[in-house]
């Protein structure tokens, strides 16, 4: 059995690092190319060990440059909206991402409309969601693409807009013991260690 969610998480890095898919949707369409619908899904921990197997494979040569580039990207963001005490996640902040990667920011707001305001004022056109948050409750997300001179195409940027008290516990260590999330500050650290 093991060895069926081993080929199920291989699968799915495929997935995620060749098509930019989130865990969740690649461990089922890899279970359904794999003819095994009702197997046993690796769990995040496990997937996030196959993708990082899969990038060394196949994408040593080229990953960290395209990393580097989505965390510029994501440093400007935050920067522009400090005011919201803006943390980096997802797999941009864990070191994952590719070209095909999404930026995931959460912000800490005292009044959650105060984010929308900040993204008009910018003027970029953005969509709105409601996502799943960290603990399980809905949040609102405020999604847009943003241009990478770098990469080449357009990125999207998805900002889940978390009330401020919810940043207490936001900075736990997740299951490996590393930080879910970094401020600004940790993002700069990220990319002045990578220079």
């Amino acid at each position: 059995m093991q060895a069926l969610t081993s080929e199920i998480a291989a699968t799915a890095a495929r997935l995620v690092v060749e098509e930019g898919l989130e865990y969740g949707p690649a461990k089922r369409r890899a279970a359904s190319q794999l003819g095994v619908g009702r197997a046993p899904l690796p769990s995040n921990d496990e997937l996030e060990d196959a993708v990082r197997e899969y990038i060394e494979l196949f994408c040593e040569d080229t990953q960290p440059a395209e990393l580097q580039a989505l965390r510029s990207m994501a440093l400007v963001w935050m920067e522009r909206l400090a005011v919201f005490r803006p943390h980096l996640c997802g797999a941009v902040w864990h070191g994952t991402a590719t070209r095909m990667s999404d930026i995931s920011i959460q912000l800490f707001c005292d009044d959650s409309k105060s984010a929308e305001i900040a993204l008009i004022d910018h003027r970029v056109p953005y969509e709105p969601a409601t996502v799943t948050g960290f603990r399980g409750e809905p949040v609102e997300a405020l999604s847009f693409a943003s241009q990478s001179s770098e990469l080449g195409l357009a990125v999207g940027v998805h900002l889940m807009v978390y009330d401020l008290d919810d940043l207490r516990g936001a900075l736990k260590p997740d299951s490996k013991g590393r930080s879910p999330r970094g401020d600004t500050a940790a993002v700069r650290n990220l990319l002045q260690g990578a220079a």
